[in-house]
């Protein structure tokens, strides 16, 4: 089983995470700490391959993206609650859940294009950033164009 970059980080923060609770925090808050980790892993491990297949186009015997995305949130949820039934710490379980964000911040960080210096660039009052769609990343249509102006 190979790991993206990104789950990579978020196990790797998980490690140092669970080993600081366990010097400084109770025994039940550094285990829940490992469940909530671990759920995370799983979930976010769904959540990329039910994007991929959105983007990329279903694979030949693949069910589709929207099963798997629900399956994801479905298991997240049962998993979630026998951790609590077992009587996992609140507080432990959620920042387990919550290592995906700093993992996926410090994985766009690396993963950003290169600055380049003196790389040519428009005036800030060159007509040309009005066609520009920002939501869109491309430039307007004409129509739209003339849309956004009468709007």
């Amino acid at each position: 089983m190979s790991l993206e970059a990104v789950e990579r980080w978020n196990l790797a923060l998980g490690a140092v995470v669970l080993g600081v609770s366990f010097a400084v925090a109770s025994p039940t808050f550094a285990v829940s700490v490992a469940v909530g980790t671990v759920l995370e892993a799983v979930n976010f491990r769904g959540l990329r391959r039910s994007a991929e297949l959105l983007f990329n186009g279903p694979r030949p015997g693949s069910r589709g993206w929207s099963v798997g995305f629900g399956l994801r949130l479905v298991l997240l949820a049962v998993g979630i609650g026998a951790a609590m039934v077992a009587g996992a710490n609140p507080v432990g379980l959620l920042v387990g859940l919550s290592l995906i964000v700093p993992a996926v911040f410090i994985e766009a960080w690396r993963a950003r294009p290169p600055v380049v210096e003196g790389a040519p660039a428009l005036p800030a009052d060159d007509p040309a950033w009005d066609r520009w769609n920002p939501w869109l990343a491309r430039e307007r249509d004409e129509d739209e164009h003339e849309d956004w102006r009468e709007s």
